[in-house]
C-alpha cells in the first residue's frame, strides 16, 4: 500500500521531528523560537520519492520574502530539502499559526552578499560553515504566492 499523496514525512533526525511536533501542536508558540533563532516549517516535495517533507529551519526575512541557508552545517553536500525545492520550488511553509504556499529560488551571486549578511545576523554560525566549507552555501529566497 502506497502513502496518500498529500501526507507529509517529518525529519527523521529525532531532535527535529520533536521540534516539529511541538510547532504543529501548538500553532508555534512552542518552536518558534527555537534556542532563541526563529523558525518556520517548510514542506518540499522530494525530488525523488514525490513525497511531502518537513523540516524546521531557522530563516530570516527581507522585507516581505523570508530567507533561508541551505548550510547543512557546512557539509559538502547541501541538505535534502534544498535539493528537493530546486527540483519542486512551490513549497508550503509555516511561520507560527500562519501557513502560506511560497515560490521557493536560490539568491543570485549579485543579490546574495547582503541577504548572507542578513541571515548571518541572525545565525552567526553560517559563517564558520561557510569557511570549512568547500561548496558555495546558497541562500534561498521565499517569495510567497498569492492565493
Amino acid at each position: 500500500m502506497t502513502a496518500p499523496e498529500n501526507e507529509i514525512f517529518d525529519s527523521p533526525t529525532p531532535w527535529v521531528a520533536d521540534h516539529i511536533r511541538a510547532y504543529l501542536e501548538t500553532g508555534g508558540v512552542q518552536g518558534h523560537l527555537y534556542q532563541g533563532w526563529p523558525t518556520l516549517l517548510l514542506t518540499t516535495r522530494g525530488r525523488r520519492s514525490g513525497k511531502l517533507r518537513r523540516t524546521a529551519l531557522i530563516y530570516g526575512r527581507d522585507q516581505d520574502r523570508h530567507l533561508l541557508v541551505a548550510s547543512n552545517a557546512g557539509a559538502a553536500q547541501p541538505p535534502a530539502w534544498y535539493l528537493n525545492l530546486t527540483a519542486h520550488p512551490q513549497v508550503t511553509v509555516q511561520l507560527g499559526a500562519d501557513t502560506f504556499v511560497a515560490q521557493a529560488r536560490t539568491a543570485t551571486p549579485q543579490e546574495k552578499p547582503p541577504l548572507w549578511a542578513r541571515m548571518t545576523a541572525v545565525f552567526p554560525l553560517y559563517d564558520t560553515y561557510q569557511a570549512t566549507s568547500e561548496r558555495d552555501i546558497p541562500v534561498v529566497v521565499l517569495d510567497t504566492v498569492s492565493p
